[in-house]
């Protein structure tokens, strides 16, 4: 697996994954640590998604 292949399959859907983890965090009570970090934990997901977004898988035109 190349990282192209690694970036669209496992890296972006992470990305996305800690956004939504920081909105929750954000928007739960219970546990000041977690809405303290949770614009973080949002920035960070946004950061790596905007970086390996711009990283497309490999085009079968390029490997022949």
């Amino acid at each position: 697996m190349t990282f192209r292949q690694l970036s669209a399959s496992v890296l972006e859907p992470l990305c996305q994954t800690l956004m939504i983890v920081g909105i929750v965090c954000l928007c739960q009570p219970w546990v000041e640590v977690l809405h303290r970090y949770g614009v973080t934990i949002i920035l960070v997901g946004l950061v790596g998604f905007s970086i390996f977004s711009k990283i497309g898988p490999d085009s079968a035109g390029e490997q022949q």
